[in-house]
């Protein structure tokens, strides 16, 4: 059964892997992380992350050829994806943050504290 919540970073990651058009691959999202979350993560990290969304349902993978990749002597590539449920979750975790947002906005830039 799926958990209904993702974590910070499982959110950061399912983001990442939209994100990543074509390409939705380990070292391009950790590219991704890098550059657009100012998130270097080890290799190690982002796999017990996956296996965490998977585990929640968020997150599925195949195996992809390794030969439509390049030189990567043989390995095959894992191409990730959201599921459904996951698509939710980000959704729905949006959907918090947009609501606990609304009016701290003055607070933010200076204001009342």
């Amino acid at each position: 059964m799926s958990s209904t919540r993702a974590g910070e970073f499982e959110q950061v990651v399912l983001l990442a892997i939209l994100q990543c058009g074509d390409q939705p691959y380990a070292p391009r999202i950790r590219e991704i992380l890098k550059e657009r979350a100012d998130r270097v993560v080890s290799r190690g990290a982002l796999y017990r992350t996956f296996d965490r969304l998977e585990a929640k349902g968020f997150l599925e993978w195949e195996l992809e050829d390794a030969a439509d990749q390049g030189d990567r002597g043989g390995r095959p590539l894992r191409r990730f994806r959201a599921t459904p449920e996951g698509l939710h979750a980000l959704q729905a975790s949006r959907a918090i943050l947009l609501d606990l947002w609304r009016g701290v906005e003055d607070q933010l830039e200076g204001g009342v504290s």
